[in-house]
């Protein structure tokens, strides 16, 4: 009878094997704990954004007497500005003109021409103050955020306010559906 002797095995072990398998989970696990920190990170700014927004524009109205943007007394702020109806109401073209009187004002960063530049939000597209008009007792100024991911709006509503869209503080143009995209999000000035 003949044997034959194996001396030189190829390829790896179970126990290396599940080495690799574990450290990939690892990877894996951490760049999905990373995106989650990332997402978190954009839905506070998105909430951050308003409260700065809302301190300078309370800054401005302290200062001057005026909503930004409504103002029409020249020349407030120093600079040249575009001048807005003074009905304390900041809607039409005024909102265009809030982000230059708060520029103007050193209240806010940025190079706002009156007419059509908007900041964006985290997830980069615009926001504006407007003054809505809901009915009797309801018009409000309103910060309007665009094209926010669903779940973003509900998380929002969730923890700021009572989670329905079509109710209280924090408004939403359309359903929170998972993986759909809210037009117009609304919160209350």
């Amino acid at each position: 009878m003949f044997t034959r002797r194996i001396t030189n095995r190829a390829g790896f072990t179970l126990v290396e094997i599940a080495i690799v398998m574990v450290i990939i989970g690892l990877l894996i696990g951490g760049v999905l704990k990373g995106q989650a920190m990332v997402q978190n990170a954009k839905v506070k700014r998105v909430v951050k954004h308003a409260d700065e927004m809302r301190a300078a524009v309370m800054a401005f109205y302290d200062k001057y007497g005026v909503y930004p943007g409504d103002e029409n007394l020249d020349p407030i702020p120093p600079g040249t500005d575009l001048e807005g109806n003074g009905n304390g109401q900041i809607a039409g073209n005024e909102i265009y003109m809030v982000y230059q009187d708060l520029q103007l004002a050193e209240l806010i960063s940025g190079d706002y021409d009156g007419a059509a530049d908007l900041p964006k939000h985290a997830f980069g597209s615009n926001v504006d103050l407007i003054w809505v008009d809901a009915g009797p007792g309801e018009a409000k100024h309103y910060f309007r955020f665009y094209n926010l991911p669903a779940e973003v709006c509900l998380e929002i509503d969730m923890k700021y306010d009572d989670g329905d869209r079509t109710s209280g503080s924090i408004l939403g143009s359309e359903d929170y559906d998972p993986g759909d995209t809210v037009g117009t999000f609304y919160m209350l000035f």
